[in-house]
């Protein structure tokens, strides 16, 4: 008789534990949707998609190449995060983290790494900033004068040599 009882008790717990996760999951994803188109919390931006990045990212590589030059291409989103890197035959293991360091540094000034590099005159500690890379070869890839991703060079002789090689591949974008 206990037995009974007790799995006669077990089920109806279960069965009602079910019936109120149920209830929840349903209303849950309404109410977000909801709030999110009533409150104005959603923003609409640019993204560069892989395959214009790694179209940049072969310009860049092929430019670099021409002139028997052998680099590191990174280039990356927004928000400084890496979409690919291209490591060319023949590069410095240096090149690889300064090209990730030159792009990240150019998207979140907007400007060219060689400008950047100048800034430091007036403001040294700029050098300090976690992430970044004040040296020429970082361009920002912009749309409608926003950046919406950067690609950095590194490995070159000069860093006026990486930053040629990296505007060749912001060019490459708008072909």
């Amino acid at each position: 008789m206990r037995v009974v009882i007790g799995g006669t008790v077990a089920g109806a717990v279960a069965l009602g534990t079910f019936a109120v996760v149920n209830a929840n999951a349903g209303s849950a994803g309404t109410t977000a949707v909801t709030a999110d188109a009533v409150d104005g919390s959603l923003r609409e931006s640019t993204h560069l998609t892989l395959a214009a990045a790694t179209r940049a990212a072969r310009a860049t590589l092929d430019a670099a190449e021409k002139e028997n030059q052998r680099v590191s291409v990174a280039v990356v989103d927004r928000n400084g995060n890496t979409i690919l890197t291209l490591r060319g035959d023949g590069a410095g293991p240096q090149a690889y983290e300064s090209a990730v360091k030159k792009a990240y540094t150019a998207v979140s000034w907007n400007a060219p790494t060689s400008e950047l590099a100048k800034r430091l005159a007036n403001a040294p500690t700029l050098k300090d900033i976690p992430g970044t890379l004040f040296l020429a070869g970082g361009a920002p890839v912009t749309a409608e004068g926003a950046p919406i991703a950067a690609i950095g060079v590194a490995g070159a002789p000069s860093g006026d040599l990486d930053e040629k090689f990296a505007q060749a591949g912001v060019a490459a974008l708008g072909e």
